[in-house]
Order: C-alpha cells, then sequence, then structure tokens
C-alpha cells in the first residue's frame, strides 16, 4: 500500500492510476498494475490527440526505478487507438516511450549514474544489464540533442584523439565560451570531409556568428576553418606548437646521443631527456644539477634547449606587433643555428605567423588549454569503459559526458 501512494503521489499521470501491488513469483520483485482512469480518452501515439479506443494488447511490463532494495514492475494493457489522422496505433503512455521495457524515470536514473560509475558497474549495481544502460544512455542523449540549444556560440576548439589502434581519430569541436564549455560534436577520422559535417549541422547563420576558433595546425582543420568561418580569428593551438618543438629537441639530443656513442665520446647525453624536456620550475634537484653540468658543453642539443627556452617568451608579449618582431628574430636565429630539427620548426611558425600572432589579438583570453582538459576527460571515459567497440556506443558515451545536454523532467526526483 506505501508503494501504491508513492507512485500515485510522485507520478500524477492524467488518465492512469496505479492500483494493486504485489511480489513477484521469484519473491525479489514487486508488480504494479496500472489502470485507466475511468472516463478517461486514450491519447494517439503519432499526433497526441485524444482517440477513441479500438482494443486492447497483452499485458505489457516496464521496468521502474527499484525500491527498497526489490525491482518494481509496471504492468499494463496498452489500448490501441484509431485515430482519424494516423489509423490504428497503439496509444501514447506518459511513463515511456515507444517500445522501451524501462520507463522513462528509470532511464533517466540508469543515465545519471551511467556518469558516475562505468556502464558495467551501473549495471551490476543496479541488477540490470549493460544493454538496458546502453539503452537508458541512448535515450537521454537523443533527447538531449533534440532539445539542446546551439545558439549563442562565440568560440569553438577542434582537436582530434586517437580512439582505437591503428592511426583511428576522432574529430571533437567543443564549444569553449567562457562560462559554457561543452561537446558540440563528433566526427569519425580527422578528415576535410569529417570536419564539415560539424558546419552542415551547425548551419551557415550559426557558423557566421562565431568569433573565436582554436585548432592545431593540421592542414584540413586549417582549410575547412578559411572555408566556413572566414570572419572569426583562428587561434592556433599552444599546447601542440610547445609539442612539436620539444619533439624537434628530444629528435636532436637522440642523434647527437648516438653520433657520440659512435665516435667513442663520454656519453654526456645520457640520462638528460627529461632535464631538457620539463619546464625550470618542474626539475627535480638531481635534475637541476645535471642540467647544469649539461650547460657547459657546445653540443646541438644545448643550443637546441636555449632556443626553446628563449621561444618561451614568446607567450609572455601582450602586443601583437612586438610579438611578431620577437617571433621574426627568433626564427631568423634558429636558420643560422645549423640545426636540422629546429630549422624545420622555424619554417612551420613563419608558415603560420598569422594564425600565432592572433592569440595576442584575442588579448589572450581565448585558448586552446580549456580543449586539452576536455580532451583529457573524453580519454578518461574511454579508459573507463576500457574501449568501446562501436563508434556508435562511443559517440553516446562522449555526449553523455561531455555534452551538458538537456534531460527530460519529471514530476518527482528520486536522487
Amino acid at each position: 500500500m506505501e508503494l501504491i501512494t508513492i507512485l500515485n503521489h510522485c507520478h500524477r499521470h492524467r488518465g492512469f492510476v496505479y492500483q494493486r501491488a504485489r511480489f513477484g513469483p521469484d519473491k525479489k520483485s514487486i508488480e504494479v498494475d496500472v489502470r485507466p482512469r475511468e472516463g478517461s480518452a486514450a491519447v494517439c501515439s503519432g499526433c497526441h490527440q485524444p482517440a477513441p479506443g479500438y482494443d486492447h494488447l497483452p499485458e505489457r511490463c516496464f521496468e521502474f526505478i527499484p525500491l527498497w532494495g526489490f525491482l518494481v514492475f509496471l504492468l499494463y494493457r496498452m489500448r490501441r487507438v484509431q485515430c482519424r489522422r494516423c489509423g490504428v496505433v497503439v496509444e501514447e503512455v506518459p511513463w515511456s516511450d515507444g517500445k522501451h521495457q524501462l520507463t522513462r524515470a528509470y532511464m533517466l536514473f540508469l543515465a545519471r549514474w551511467a556518469r558516475k560509475l562505468s556502464w558495467k558497474e551501473t549495471a551490476e549495481a543496479f541488477h540490470t544489464s549493460w544493454d538496458q544502460v546502453c539503452d537508458a544512455v541512448e535515450y537521454v542523449v537523443g533527447w538531449g540533442l533534440e532539445h539542446r540549444t546551439l545558439e549563442p556560440i562565440r568560440a569553438i576548439g577542434v582537436d582530434e584523439i586517437q580512439y582505437a589502434k591503428g592511426h583511428k581519430y576522432l574529430t571533437l569541436v567543443y564549444q569553449i565560451d567562457q562560462g559554457l564549455t561543452r561537446l558540440l560534436w563528433i566526427g569519425k577520422e580527422r578528415t576535410i570531409e569529417s570536419f564539415q559535417g560539424f558546419f552542415t549541422v551547425l548551419g551557415e547563420p550559426l557558423a557566421a556568428q562565431i568569433e573565436f576558433v582554436c585548432s592545431d595546425m593540421w592542414q584540413p582543420y586549417l582549410d575547412v576553418i578559411r572555408q566556413k568561418c572566414s570572419q572569426a580569428l583562428h587561434i592556433l593551438d599552444r599546447f601542440h606548437i610547445v609539442s612539436k618543438m620539444n619533439q624537434a629537441l628530444d629528435d636532436v639530443r637522440a642523434a647527437e646521443s648516438r653520433k657520440m656513442a659512435q665516435d667513442g665520446y663520454p656519453p654526456l647525453l645520457k640520462k638528460t631527456r627529461w632535464c631538457v624536456l620539463k619546464r625550470k620550475e618542474n626539475l627535480t634537484a638531481q635534475q637541476k644539477f645535471r642540467l647544469r653540468d649539461l650547460l657547459r658543453y657546445n653540443l646541438q642539443t644545448v643550443r637546441a634547449y636555449l632556443l626553446k627556452e628563449d621561444f618561451q617568451q614568446f607567450w609572455e608579449y601582450n602586443s601583437p606587433t612586438w610579438a611578431g618582431i620577437f617571433l621574426d628574430f627568433w626564427c631568423q636565429q634558429t636558420m643560422r643555428s645549423r640545426i636540422v630539427p629546429m630549422k624545420k620548426i622555424a619554417r612551420t611558425l613563419r608558415a603560420h605567423r598569422e594564425l600565432l600572432l592572433n592569440y595576442f589579438k584575442a588579448k589572450k583570453q581565448i585558448s586552446s588549454g580549456v580543449v586539452e582538459g576536455l580532451n583529457n576527460k573524453a580519454k578518461v571515459t574511454m579508459r573507463r569503459s576500457y574501449g568501446f567497440r562501436t563508434f556508435r556506443i562511443l559517440e553516446l558515451a562522449l555526449y553523455h559526458s561531455l555534452g551538458k545536454l538537456p534531460e527530460p523532467e519529471l514530476t518527482h526526483e528520486f536522487f
């Protein structure tokens, strides 16, 4: 009787009433009969309008949120209606959609827990199956994508993450406005066609309102942004620039270390990788002493390290003009260094000079740091499940965790 009172109080569905509750055959579940209220008309599931009844279908079982350690099932015989517009169709019920065996409340309940736990752990905690949790997440994500608002979008960031072996990548587009960061779109692969799919979904009017775009130097991204967001200020990804410079420095160190070993010189560069790659403030005491000893020698690695450290001053400027002067001077000095990997970096920076200076034109308010943080959350979502087997399931999980999608409203919150 208490369960019936709770259900009738929390779920005041017009036209329906919860009646008798009883234990199931296994004594581990509770079955609740649902009946239409006397004189209430059925609602067509197609046009959502009242329609006369036609006949009844066999009794269906809908799984509800577990209470007091018992599984709860709602039992109801669905009515078919004869609608003038839609013909003979099954009625619409307020606690479930379509052929789902889970109620809306239970799907939302499972989906919220699936953000905190892995899908397998959620299924085990509430004595259901992984497929049921997946259906719940799919329902909530589908509803959220259908009802979310995409305007106004002031700034976006685009990046890729690897999601499977064999150089398989996802293109992720984020909204990085101040006060609102969320995942907007997921594309399979990192190609021009894939990224263009985002602007197809967004539409030209919304694309024209974008003011800032952050990306790395991947050429397909540059081409699409130049074509679709020509009015936006395109800011290159600082993280990837520093990453490429560290990679160049590491290549110089490794090549010089091999050459010194072949020529019979002492292994001066042994165990110095992180001494030259880490920032000064992050070095341990032992690494600081090792770096101090290394800087006494006239090596290509030392010269490359000093060039890398000098370039950090570039990010401290506020004026695009002075930042451009420093960048030109640094590239000129690097081209004279005769260090091939560093010269390659200098040529890359020269080719993207205007995009680099856009960081200062945006007054340093927009950067890719937010994008990298969201990428880490995406990787945590993937790692928590130990890898999803299909792109569709991975897409659902990422939208669910990072999309900040709206959720269906219920008459009562159970959590």
